[in-house]
């Protein structure tokens, strides 16, 4: 995983979403950083080649062409779904900083193509994700993985879970 996030992962992550031959396209990511820092995004596109054209896309103004065709209504809720499902997985108990924003860290608007696609590869409710699938064409993915392994932070175990956990 390091090779592919181009850093050792700082959290706890699963693989959400992999191709058949079991490839890693989306992770989804603890809302905490090992060492307590809030990480608000949840799922990370992880897929060197999706990564590349979803970069291609947004660098032809993708991020303000989604944004301008996507219901500002179904965006904000959006947002308010992921930031809910991020923050179930902090415990009530937890008295230090909390992840903040929606899709991207962002609680209104289109920050990051990328991670409206990850949202929606994972099963996300995403117009922006859809947006971008429209114009990517068949990417090879059809649905999030179910029971993934669980890949640990550095220094502690693994396990297996449901699509929680960077």
């Amino acid at each position: 995983m390091a090779a592919l996030l181009g850093r050792p992962p700082q959290c706890a992550f699963d693989v959400s979403v992999a191709y058949d031959d079991g490839r890693p396209v989306v992770i989804a990511n603890a809302p905490l950083l090992d060492d307590g820092r809030p990480m608000p995004t949840r799922y990370w596109l992880v897929d060197v080649d999706l990564r590349r054209r979803v970069s291609r896309l947004e660098g032809d103004g993708g991020v303000r062409s989604a944004e301008a065709a996507v219901d500002p209504e179904a965006l904000a809720a959006t947002h308010d779904r992921y930031a809910a499902e991020r923050d179930a997985l902090v415990s009530q108990d937890h008295r230090g900083p909390r992840p903040a924003g929606g899709v991207g860290g962002t609680a209104r608007g289109v920050k990051c193509l990328h991670a409206h696609l990850a949202y929606r590869l994972a099963g996300g409710d995403d117009p922006v994700g859809d947006w971008v699938l429209a114009r990517l064409g068949d990417i090879g993915v059809s649905s999030a993985v179910e029971g993934a392994a669980t890949a640990a932070a550095p220094g502690e175990p693994a396990s297996v879970a449901d699509a929680d956990g960077c």
